[in-house]
Parts: C-alpha cells; sequence; structure tokens
C-alpha cells in the first residue's frame, strides 16, 4: 500500500518505522530538517510531490491544533478513493470534519506516546479505534497495532470522547492542581520527584491539547468530583478523625488494585 504520513515529529516518524518495510512510504513535513533521520522513506516537501505519489492512505500525524488544517490543504491533492487517518487524543470536529470532506476515513488513538511511553515496548499500552468509517481503513489499523503488540479497543466518537474526558481529565486536572501548589525543593523526596517529573511531561504537551481536554464538556464533572474528594479530606484533616481516615485509604486502595 501506498502511505503517506504527514509530519514528521515523534508519532510520525513512530509510524514510518513500523510501516516502511512492508509498504511504500512517503512522509510529507514542511521542516526539512526533521526529516534527516528517516531512512526507507520518501520524502515530500510540495503538494505536487504527493499528486505524483498518489497514496492510498494518509496518517495524520502533526500536532492537534493543525490537524484539520493540514487535512484541508492535502485533501485536494489526493486520489478520490484515498482514505485518510487521524490518531488525534482529542475528537472534537473530527467526526462533523469527516462526514462532510466527501473522503473515506478512518480515526485512530494510539494511547502510547510519546511523552511518557516507550515506543520500542508497546506490550502493555493500548490503542483505540472508532467503529466508524470505513471498514479496509479500520481493518489496517486494528492489524497493525495488534502485529506490535497492542491492546486495541473499537469505541465509536461518542464512547472515545467519554473515556478520553475521565482518563486525560482527571490526571491533567490533578497535575495542573499541584503544580499551582507546587515550591522549589532543595532537597526533594523521591515520591515529589515522580510527580515533578509526570508534571513536566503533561505541561510539554500541545497547548492545544490541554485546552480541548480542560474544555471539553464533559470533563467538568470530573473536576466537580475532585473537589468533593478535596472537600471530604479536609473534613477528615480538620478533625484528625483516624476512623475516617483508614475508610478513606481502604477506598482509595480499593479504586487503585
Amino acid at each position: 500500500m501506498r502511505i503517506l504520513i504527514l509530519g514528521a515529529g515523534k508519532m510520525g516518524s513512530f509510524f514510518t518505522d513500523v510501516l516502511s518495510f512492508d509498504h511504500e512510504c512517503a512522509v510529507y513535513e514542511t521542516d526539512q530538517r526533521r526529516m534527516r533521520f528517516l531512512y526507507h522513506t520518501r520524502r515530500f516537501a510540495s503538494m505536487e510531490e504527493i499528486e505524483d505519489f498518489r497514496p492510498e492512505l494518509v496518517i495524520n500525524a502533526v500536532s492537534l491544533k493543525v490537524t484539520l488544517d493540514v487535512f484541508r490543504e492535502v485533501i485536494p491533492h489526493l486520489p478520490a478513493d484515498c482514505i485518510i487517518s487521524d490518531i488525534a487524543s482529542v475528537k472534537t470536529d473530527l467526526q462533523e470534519f469527516y462526514h462532510t470532506c466527501g473522503m473515506r476515513y478512518v480515526s485512530t488513538h494510539p494511547m502510547f506516546g510519546p511523552t511518557f511511553a516507550n515506543l520500542g515496548e508497546l506490550s502493555r499500552e493500548h490503542a483505540i479505534v472508532i467503529n466508524e468509517g470505513n471498514r479496509e481503513g479500520r481493518d489496517f489499523f486494528l492489524q497493525l497495532y495488534r502485529r506490535i503488540g497492542v491492546s486495541v479497543h473499537e469505541y465509536s466518537f461518542e464512547e472515545h470522547d467519554e473515556a478520553m474526558a475521565y482518563s486525560l481529565s482527571v490526571p491533567f486536572v490533578s497535575t495542573f492542581v499541584f503544580s499551582a501548589v507546587m515550591k522549589r525543593q532543595d532537597a526533594p523526596g523521591t515520591t515529589f520527584k515522580r510527580h515533578l517529573s509526570i508534571a513536566k511531561g503533561v505541561l510539554n504537551e500541545d497547548e492545544t491539547l490541554l485546552r480541548e481536554i480542560l474544555f471539553n464538556p464533559r470533563t467538568k464533572k470530573h473536576v466537580e468530583e475532585i473537589r468533593q474528594e478535596m472537600k471530604d479530606l479536609i473534613g477528615i484533616i480538620d478533625k484528625k478523625d483516624e476512623e475516617a481516615f483508614r475508610q478513606y485509604l481502604a477506598k482509595i486502595r480499593n479504586n487503585i488494585k
């Protein structure tokens, strides 16, 4: 299959590595320096090269804030039967775009990076394939993710965004709070350093991703749950209620089993 990958960042380079020996691959990237370490793949910097390549599948691996803009730029240069795809963490506006763009599409979410995951060892990682869109495209990504050892789940757009509202908003908002009250430590403990490392990773994420997660209409209820938990914990602290504290520990330990 002729596959065009848009963007030569960490995820774009990852897909190039795993696909280029089994498929004819090309990477389109406006920053030529990002492509200097790619191998066994063609390098494109113009739309004319994309037209000549005539890709059968496009994987949009650019940052979230320009995903739709890049789609709109490249679609006029693609064959009518080409399948377009994204790997965005947040699918806001993508479902409507796909339904109106006139192209076959597939949407997936590889939940393994690039911030924290080891892209060389993915056996404990997960990916979501949206169960809407083109069947051929969905089958391609289902087989790809399974081949590299990733656990795959099939969700609708709605189910995906609901799952992400919880699994991303809770740790992200918790990280925001930790970072907001953090003070520099001359001799930080191990736990503090681990939290700090996580915070730096989260805050290095694309600002558009952070905004979309925070402003997701499903996020508010999870933030309110955090606020209620903090209120309950403050009550235990104020009263120095050892029995309530034991019950609280039992509850949260059960949650993370």
